[in-house]
């Protein structure tokens, strides 16, 4: 069984350092911590570690800061979408406030990709 506790410190200074850019709202799972604006989860927390949604857009940025994946399975085969985020950018709100507009971004992709296609509206007359 995978343990991902956060404790109140670090949540609270999430909500601080976050919540100063941008509203955000938390909703624990599986004993870590979702993070969403706007209703769109962008950033997780396990074991007091931050991590933000990454796409093809923003994942060069955490690979060349070396910050890795999320292994909620300790498997290297089976990363989830979100790469860990450098401690000096939490600290930064300007760095912070990019880093949230892309990880919020990519959340929003995703959702729309997530979307069922509506289907078309047959014509009047029939055929």
């Amino acid at each position: 069984m995978v343990t991902m506790a956060v404790s109140v410190s670090f949540r609270t200074y999430l909500l601080e350092q976050m919540g100063q850019i941008r509203p955000i709202t938390t909703r624990p799972m599986f004993g870590g911590l979702c993070i969403f604006v706007d209703g769109r989860a962008f950033a997780l927390v396990a074991e007091d570690t931050l991590y933000f949604k990454v796409d093809d857009s923003n994942r060069p940025d955490f690979e060349a800061a070396g910050m890795g994946p999320f292994l909620p399975f300790g498997d290297p085969a089976k990363p989830m979408g979100y790469y860990q985020l450098p401690e000096e950018v939490l600290e930064d709100p300007d760095r912070l406030a990019v880093w949230m507009a892309e990880a919020i971004a990519v959340a929003a992709r995703a959702k729309a990709k997530a979307q069922p296609k509506p289907k078309p509206t047959p014509k009047a007359g029939g055929k």
